[in-house]
């Protein structure tokens, strides 16, 4: 299956930056993720009611005039703190796809493949293809049949999962001339960046120690991803599950992600366990949670930017007991961690003390992985982030997809999102191939998820 890239292109803002905004400093919650991109793939099937060339003509005028708006997704990474506003324009490739998306999708090794659909390599190590530091990276897939693939790889110094769908979301609203929509709900930047304003001096210290922790979770090996459908059904029975307790741990009306999240765990807990001959592990669960809603008074989903912290949860054995803890017990520690980053919690955050309270949340993780003892699993959530709403004119996406990893260092990770109806979850999980081996033999896991159903 070849994808050949036929043109490229910059799209620039429909009116210039001001000189004065030419520099776009970065806030200090932005140093906190070290992945170089924000990777996620649209999927649409064929329209005849209009054509593909109509189409690609619509994306880059539409994304022209967004971008004037959000003038820093037009420029480069000038460092770790900044961004320069030349409005040098997006990256935007075209690429023929010599398949239909049908077959495309039906493909054995289809997760793997999806990267073919990006614009960027998704090395860690590894820097954008186009090798020009882009903050946006665009790539329409056209294939056979004329359905598309809308492929992107946005910064993440720039924006996390909340705020990369409300720009997708924005630029939709403006591909479809919804003037409307457009003012009623139009994103920005200024939020992050007055609540939590980087060090003047160019200190990069939550920078240098997030990747500390980071790379306390990667690891050597070969990995492997799959997606595990969770369908309403099933996470109903899995809500029902973690409420049932008769113990002080049985949690009153757990959320679909808190539910999905704990057996996932669960599932991996107990596959560690069968790969260490009986025993089990102590495992930490680590899940990047959406400030936007925790802060007071609440800031609107269109805030851009990273506004997110992370939490942390532990499972630990009792000494000679090697039961793996139940849905109930780990939804438990799961809610615990969550309530911790509260409006209490984002507001020391942002107090005089902040460094303190940031290192200090950051080094007990460290401190947990240091002696190798502890197994780690992590958890981002795309769930209710609207990514379906972005219709460009010719109906929603068919399917939101991430990608699947493939190196031999990598870090063991579960992205859930919805699926298209809103009422399923998709678990997009990383792990160790052995793990993922016993994981795909779990008959309870089976029982209530589909492995890597066709998308549509």
């Amino acid at each position: 299956m070849e994808v050949k890239i036929v043109s490229i292109d910059h799209i620039k803002p429909s009116s210039p930056t001001p000189s004065h905004l030419r520099t776009f400093k970065l806030s200090l919650l932005d140093q906190l993720i070290p992945s170089p991109y924000a990777p996620i793939i649209l999927f649409y099937p064929p329209n005849d009611d209009v054509s593909n060339s109509n189409k690609l003509e619509s994306l880059k005028k539409s994304l022209s005039e967004t971008l004037t708006d959000l003038y820093p997704l037009a420029g480069k990474i000038k460092d770790d703190l900044s961004i320069d506003c030349d409005d040098g324009g997006a990256y935007f490739a075209e690429a023929k796809v010599d398949s239909s998306l049908r077959d495309f999708l039906n493909q054995p090794d289809y997760l793997l493949l999806l990267q073919k659909l990006l614009p960027c390599d998704l090395n860690f190590a590894a820097s954008n293809r186009n090798d020009n530091n882009h903050v946006a990276n665009i790539q329409i897939n056209v294939f056979g049949c004329g359905g598309l693939a809308v492929g992107l790889c946005i910064s993440h110094k720039i924006l996390d999962g909340a705020a990369l769908s409300s720009f997708l979301r924005s630029w939709a609203t403006t591909a479809r001339g919804d003037r409307t929509c457009k003012a009623a709900r139009p994103p920005s930047f200024e939020a992050a960046n007055s609540l939590f304003p980087a060090n003047d001096a160019g200190d990069l210290w939550l920078r240098d120690t997030s990747m500390v922790m980071f790379g306390s979770f990667f690891t050597k090996g070969k990995c492997v991803t799959k997606r595990f459908v969770f369908d309403a059904s099933a996470i109903l029975s899995l809500r029902s599950e973690a409420s049932r307790s008769s113990s002080s741990a049985a949690v009153q009306n757990p959320t679909r992600v808190e539910a999905v999240s704990a057996f996932i765990w669960r599932c991996v807990i107990s596959a560690a366990k069968d790969r260490n001959g009986g025993v089990s592990r102590p495992s930490l669960s680590t899940h990047l949670v959406n400030l936007r809603r925790r802060t007071t008074p609440f800031l609107s989903e269109h805030c851009l930017g990273n506004l997110l912290w992370i939490a942390s949860a532990q499972s630990r054995p009792a000494r000679g007991d090697h039961a793996v803890a139940g849905v109930s017990e780990l939804v438990g520690l799961l809610r615990e961690s969550f309530s911790k980053t509260d409006g209490d919690f984002v507001k020391r955050l942002r107090g005089e003390k902040r460094r303190f309270r940031m290192l200090e949340s950051l080094n007990r993780i460290i401190q947990v992985m240091g002696d190798g003892e502890m197994d780690q699993i992590g958890f981002s959530s795309w769930c209710k982030f609207g990514f379906y709403e972005a219709d460009f004119g010719w109906g929603r996406p068919a399917w939101v997809s991430s990608f699947g990893l493939s190196g031999s260092v990598f870090m063991k990770l579960v992205i859930l999102a919805d699926t298209r109806l809103g009422d399923g979850i998709e678990a997009w999980v990383t792990l160790d191939e052995r793990d993922m081996a016993i994981m795909e033999s779990n008959t309870e896991l089976l029982q209530l998820a589909q492995v890597d159903p066709t998308p549509f």
